[in-house]
């Protein structure tokens, strides 16, 4: 109950971004391929965002 209030860090922030452009991928996927491969870039990219923000806080 008391997590309600708490801010999403920007870890958590880029992967709900991430899951966000990966249905949305998947949904154009029979509808417009070219939009569908877009989305998936988009969320590569964040993937790769999420990587660094994750290899940094190892350390």
């Amino acid at each position: 109950m008391f997590g309600v209030f708490k801010k999403k860090s920007e870890v958590e922030k880029l992967q709900d971004q991430y899951k966000k452009l990966m249905e949305e991928g998947y949904k154009l996927q029979s509808i417009n391929r070219s939009e569908s491969d877009q989305k998936y870039l988009e969320a590569d990219t964040i993937l790769q965002k999420i990587a660094i923000f994750e290899s940094k806080n190892k350390n």
